[in-house]
């Protein structure tokens, strides 16, 4: 949450020649409302039930897929992952994931009284599900969105 998937998806996209597909506006463009207000109709598990049909009809399109941050806290999701032929894993430190996401109140997990012990939990819990299924971990922080691109089409290209 906050590592810049979407930002720096687009931005690959475009200098790969490729589409780009972003799991979180297509659930919004399909249900006609955003992300907190599934969160609160439907709760937590049922947005992760709308991301994980999402994930699973995005895949099969040619292009970059943003999935959400918590794509990875379903196990089905997660093997899927791992069978993909590149699973980028931007990596960011929880000082700049607060400073990225601490005005943004469309990322529903985080309004809440304590937003970092939240950021540090979640941080705990995913990162090591990312780490397994991710065939290139870009460590972000400091750098611009385009400087991580260079760095993932550099590792890319030198990847077997």
């Amino acid at each position: 949450m906050g590592a810049g998937k979407s930002t720096i998806g687009k931005l690959l996209a475009s200098r790969l020649g490729l589409g780009f597909f972003d799991t979180d506006h297509e659930i919004e463009a399909r249900t006609g409302a955003d992300i907190p207000w599934i969160f609160d109709v439907e709760g937590e598990s049922g947005f992760r039930d709308r991301e994980h049909a999402v994930f699973f009809d995005l895949i099969k399109k040619q292009g970059v897929v943003a999935t959400g941050g918590g794509i990875v806290v379903r196990e089905e999701n997660r093997q899927q992952l791992a069978m993909m032929s590149k699973v980028v894993f931007l990596m960011a430190g929880i000082e700049q994931l607060m400073e990225r996401t601490y005005k943004d109140k469309k990322r529903p997990l985080l309004q809440v009284d304590d937003p970092r012990a939240t950021m540090k939990k979640i941080f705990a819990d995913r990162e090591p599900l990312y780490r397994s299924v991710a065939s290139l971990v870009i460590e972000t922080d400091g750098m611009l969105p385009k400087q991580v691109v260079g760095k993932i089409i550099d590792r890319l290209s030198t990847a077997p």
